[in-house]
């Protein structure tokens, strides 16, 4: 399958990368942003919902992966920020006390609102989001990756095994130490089940975070308004396994 990358300002249609029958671009304008409100309304609260926006749309960057047809099968939109001191403008700062990581240097990149049709099996569109996302670390130099990785509903007994497998094995490092700030916060236990049922818990999203050496929080965050359990989520890019690094340029290459 063949694949190319291209600047964010370079072609009409703000192409990043195309591989195989689906491509990835940036939004053009007001248009496309609408539309990848709509799906994340559509995967977020069901149909006939309505649209998921907020106000940071505005500062970010939206990303669309589509079909050859045109047909919108996933987005996910993204903050550029050139400093860590820049930290508290980001959609994690409004959850979560950053302040440690004001020092962590940049550039940084948040992560949000990533999602994709559902009912959608295609593997291939999360790889070309996947190196999508590559592409764009490489080409700024992105020093770390940052969002909130979200579990389902409010419930957070359903979740204390897997929030105990995130306390022993994937808490943030102690210098980059995330403090609480929300009003509704769950703290983690520590891990009381065998860990393999505990991860089957872990949202794909979240997993695959893991994967390349993410950390977490050391508590979730009740978001009444999505209907979600979110906790703060980092990557640092020096620290991805090589292999995983490789597999991800690949498919940007």
């Amino acid at each position: 399958m063949s694949s190319r990358v291209q600047d964010d300002a370079s072609g009409e249609d703000g192409l990043i990368l195309s591989r195989g029958r689906f491509q990835a671009r940036s939004a053009a304008g007001a248009e496309d942003v609408k539309a990848a409100q709509a799906l994340r309304g559509l995967a977020f609260f069901g149909p006939g919902k309505g649209p998921d926006a907020d106000a940071l749309d505005g500062r970010c960057r939206h990303v669309l992966v589509e079909d050859e047809t045109g047909q919108l099968l996933a987005c996910f939109r993204y903050l550029w920020l050139e400093t860590s001191a820049e930290i508290g403008r980001s959609y994690s700062a409004q959850y979560y006390d950053l302040s440690r990581l004001e020092g962590y240097g940049g550039p940084l990149i948040e992560l949000g609102r990533f999602c994709t049709r559902p009912g959608l099996v295609d593997p291939d569109v999360l790889r070309l989001a996947w190196g999508a996302i590559a592409a764009l670390v490489d080409r700024g130099g992105a020093r770390l990756l940052f969002g909130c990785a979200s579990f389902t509903g409010t419930d957070a007994a359903r979740y204390d095994p897997a929030f105990g497998v995130l306390r022993a094995r994937h808490a943030a490092p102690a210098r980059w130490q995330i403090g609480v700030k929300a009003a509704e916060v769950v703290r983690f236990s520590p891990a009381t089940s065998e860990a393999r049922g505990a991860l089957k818990l872990i949202p794909p999203l979240l997993r695959t975070y893991l994967g390349m050496g993410g950390w977490v929080s050391d508590h979730a965050v009740v978001d009444r308004q999505m209907n979600t359990l979110h906790v703060f989520t980092g990557v640092e890019t020096a620290a991805i396994p090589p292999a995983r690094t490789r597999a991800l340029r690949a498919i940007a290459g």
